[in-house]
């Protein structure tokens, strides 16, 4: 027997340029302003009106009849007897109900159906999901991701954040990012934001062990995808290997390095910072060695000052001897310069 499949309840969504309450309120003040005029011309010109009943026009007749005649063409037991009053009604109450009414119309337009069509759009975006980037948590090394993705040259329609906590994902919306709110431990949820089709998972959940446990779903669900994850505790880094991780930070591990790195000399921690960030002078690049490259040297590279070899299963730097010789296959860890220093080193 065929089971139906039940929709799923993860969906995308992107903040708004301009809030809700503002848009409605500049719309609502611009109808009022509008019918504003147009009830003082017929209280300025009031003796070219007439009531069928030949009673005296007063207040409360003038805003009946501007009321009737912006929202519609007038029922016809007051109307205009005058020339001149016929001339207010044909060029300025005339335009003043049309603008109203594309003010009504708009307003029912980004309020019901461009929601609808929004949702129905970030639907579309949701299934042709393809070379983005997952943060699973957006605590303070969420955030901070993502914003320096954001300085390396990420758009921020390619960055997806998965989170539960509300006020969070109100944090990513405000970087232009889609989010979706949802439990990134469940195969759905992972699932949903296309996990299979992205270019990497960071996941900095906060907590060791839900992060481990995404990893954990995140591998079964994406094997070759590349997956980093922040963690708390030194001893649990080599359980978040096991799980899938491919890079495994630990924040107050960095930190100890960049700190005893400053007392052997006041400019290492500043040139390990200078690799690491976006606005740096220099950066951390790996790539794949070029069919030209095969053969020479890592320190006759011409893209950037080469550091190590990663050969399959081995780690080799540029002072050991198989750094001789590049080989096909291997990947290189090089030194660039930015900011236009390097053409081919930037990135």
């Amino acid at each position: 027997m065929r089971i139906a499949s039940r929709p799923s309840p993860y969906h995308l969504y992107r903040r708004s340029r301009t809030p809700a309450w503002l848009a409605l309120s500049w719309r609502a003040l611009l109808a009022v302003a509008l019918i504003g005029v147009a009830l003082a011309v017929h209280w300025f010109d009031r003796d070219g009106l007439r009531q069928s009943s030949g009673a005296p026009v007063t207040f409360a007749d003038i805003l009946y009849f501007t009321m009737i005649t912006v929202t519609t063409v007038g029922y016809g037991d007051i109307v205009p007897v005058t020339q001149q009053a016929r001339l207010f009604d044909t060029f300025l109450v005339t335009p003043i109900r049309l603008f109203v009414w594309l003010i009504f119309l708009g307003t029912a337009y980004d309020f019901l159906l461009k929601r609808v069509w929004e949702r129905w759009r970030m639907s579309v975006i949701q299934k042709q999901l393809r070379n983005h980037v997952v943060i699973a948590g957006f605590g303070n090394s969420g955030s901070e991701a993502a914003s320096e993705l954001i300085r390396r040259g990420a758009h921020p329609d390619t960055i997806v954040v998965i989170d539960e906590n509300a006020g969070a994902l109100r944090n990513a919306e405000a970087l232009g990012v889609a989010v979706m709110e949802g439990n990134a431990t469940r195969d759905a949820a992972l699932k949903a934001v296309r996990l299979g089709a992205a270019r990497a998972l960071i996941v900095a959940a906060g907590r060791d062990d839900t992060s481990i446990l995404i990893a954990l779903t995140a591998r079964r669900i994406a094997p070759t995808l590349p997956i980093s994850v922040v963690i708390r505790s030194q001893d649990n880094e080599a359980i978040a290997r096991q799980a899938g991780a491919n890079t495994v930070i630990n924040p107050a591990s960095f930190a100890g390095l960049m700190l005893a790195g400053s007392t052997q000399g006041e400019h290492l921690a500043d040139y390990m910072a200078d690799l690491a960030a976006a606005d740096g002078r220099v950066a951390l690049r790996e790539r794949s060695v070029t069919d030209a490259e095969v053969g020479k040297a890592l320190r006759d590279i011409a893209t950037g000052l080469g550091h190590r070899i990663y050969r399959g299963d081995s780690v080799i730097g540029f002072w050991e001897a198989e750094a001789a010789r590049l080989q096909p296959g291997d990947v290189i860890l090089e030194v660039v310069a930015v900011n236009g220093r390097n053409d081919e080193g930037d990135a």
